[in-house]
């Protein structure tokens, strides 16, 4: 149930995101790689921890899942392996450790960060959806504002 909730929490979270910026997701033949990152906030404090999640205002959390595209049209959840780090206007990365939650029909990738405030942020990541295959950059650039 909790588990329920905070994959709701995020989805939530990723639609504010994905309002302001279009939907994010890289098509790679038949695979799509979606991708968000979300203030950490958006999480109610039950949720973040039960989810041993930091909520705070200075916190992120990157999500990311991989569907495969059938010939019928539907999708299906991915298991990936995701590496990256994020990096601010000065340059200082910060690694991201994803970790993977599994909710009936989804799989999530997800790592948490500290934000800075009004600060473009660089997230670079690396996708790996195949084992026969290299991993797939997926690079995107985000501004993050913090309540105070």
């Amino acid at each position: 149930m909790l588990r329920r909730l905070m994959i709701s929490a995020i989805l939530i979270g990723s639609l504010f995101a994905t309002a302001a910026n279009a939907e994010q997701f890289t098509r790679v033949g038949d695979y799509d790689i979606h991708y968000s990152a979300v203030n950490s906030s958006f999480l109610t404090p039950e949720v973040a921890q039960a989810n041993s999640i930091q909520r705070s205002a200075n916190r992120g959390l990157v999500n990311v899942s991989v569907r495969e595209r059938q010939e019928d049209g539907s999708t299906r959840p991915v298991n990936a392996s995701v590496q990256g780090h994020v990096s601010g206007l000065t340059g200082a990365q910060e690694s991201l450790s994803f970790r993977t939650v599994h909710d009936g029909d989804a799989t999530y990738h997800l790592a948490p960060f500290t934000l800075r405030d009004d600060e473009a942020m660089r997230f670079e990541l690396s996708v790996r959806y195949d084992r026969n295959a290299a991993p797939e950059p997926v690079n995107f650039i985000q501004r993050f504002y913090i309540d105070r």
